[in-house]
């Protein structure tokens, strides 16, 4: 299986990344730099997984990661409103890509133990209505918030 991770600079892609493939959390990470490419095997199942960096400069290489993947993960810090409309923006313009249109795109929340963290609720009305709904993968996409930490890793899902 092949995924790409994509979101803007400092969503928690790569945190989410290292979680998954050794369940360490490290606070402190290092902008990914273009990408990271990394191979996780859980019992008969292996995934590749593209980390791709969210900064401005790299958002232009996100379709052509995303391509022939089998899943799109967009990973948004739901802490940060200033940065949800750019999250949004980019989202609708990755979805605009008419050779994505036949992969599913899971829309992760990410960070909702901060202050201020949208719920479950107000990221499917910020992010899904806005981006998701009306586009070609509405019946393909998922949202679903989740928190990397050292100590616990709750994952809720809620299909819009």
């Amino acid at each position: 299986m092949e995924l790409t991770l994509v979101g803007l600079q400092n969503s928690g892609k790569t945190t989410f990344v290292n979680v998954i493939a050794s369940g360490q959390f490290t606070e402190d990470m290092i902008p990914t730099v273009g990408f990271n490419m990394r191979k996780i095997t859980k019992g008969n199942v292996t995934i590749k997984l593209w980390d791709i960096g969210g900064q401005p400069r790299f958002r232009s290489m996100w379709e052509r990661y995303c391509r022939g993947v089998n899943a799109i993960v967009f990973m948004v810090d739901a802490a940060d409103e200033d940065k949800l409309e750019a999250s949004r923006n980019e989202l609708m313009q990755l979805l605009d890509k008419a050779q994505l249109d036949a992969i599913p795109v899971l829309v992760l929340g990410n960070k909702k133990d901060l202050p201020g963290a949208l719920d479950e609720r107000q990221l499917i009305e910020r992010i899904y209505y806005a981006a998701v709904a009306d586009s070609a993968l509405k019946e393909s996409a998922l949202i679903v918030m989740i928190l990397c930490t050292k100590d616990k890793n709750p994952i809720h899902m809620y299909i819009a």
